[in-house]
């Protein structure tokens, strides 16, 4: 399979059957690399609400009929607006066609502000152990350092880790170097990062301190095969 990274918490799996694409804030995004009105994904996997994570997924699942797989109340409410979904919760594991999904804990919050400004409350924030083809992804989602990061690591041989670097909203490189030691996973890429000046990072300088040889900072667009 083919994992890509496209700028903000944008990631990109393709496997030989299914594309599916995790967060999918490109509009309005500086550091994205693709455009919403061209990707065709089979799966839209959601962490949370907040709008720089949500973002094209309404206007990409009509136009697709794309799978959307969020926490619960997420996905009820994009279910009211017309879209395919299947919710989940923190804990909770299903097997789906694509491969299996996880949610795991995240610390930070979530609320989809709407087209009328209207601030919608949309459950618990979370992050993803994405199982396919024989190998874990996990995105963590928007979230502050945590010690259950060690149980996950623990519990989970993951292939590919990308954690938020950003500070100020979430984990900033410091606890970011302490997670990706928890999460353990063979590769690990920084993410929600340099996309406003609140969350200004050095990704290579942060993927330079993870142990030799574990830390990747792939440029939007850029992507390995696992």
């Amino acid at each position: 399979m083919k994992v890509s990274f496209h700028g903000q918490s944008v990631v990109q799996v393709q496997t030989e059957t299914h594309q599916i694409i995790i967060d999918p804030f490109i509009s309005g995004n500086g550091t994205c690399d693709l455009d919403a009105n061209e990707v065709q994904p089979d799966v839209i996997l959601l962490t949370h609400g907040h709008n720089d994570h949500v973002g094209d997924t309404i206007d990409i699942a009509k136009r697709t009929n794309a799978l959307v797989v969020a926490p619960n109340e997420l996905a009820n409410y994009l279910g009211e607006r017309g879209l395919n979904t299947h919710p989940m919760h923190i804990g909770g594991a299903h097997q789906f066609d694509f491969g299996k999904v996880k949610l795991t804990q995240a610390f930070h919050g979530s609320a989809f502000v709407d087209e009328n400004g209207k601030s919608i409350y949309t459950g618990m924030p979370a992050g993803i152990l994405l199982t396919v083809e024989g190998k874990t992804i996990y995105h963590a989602g928007d979230t502050a350092l945590f010690s259950d990061l060690k149980l996950i690591g623990e519990l989970n041989d993951i292939e590919l880790a990308f954690l938020p670097i950003g500070d100020n909203f979430t984990m900033g490189p410091e606890d970011a170097l302490i997670a990706a030691e928890w999460v353990n996973a063979k590769q690990v890429v920084p993410i929600h990062y340099n996309t406003f000046p609140l969350i200004e990072q050095d990704g290579d300088a942060f993927a330079s301190k993870v142990k030799p040889g574990k830390g990747v900072a792939l440029k939007p667009g850029e992507g390995m095969e696992l």
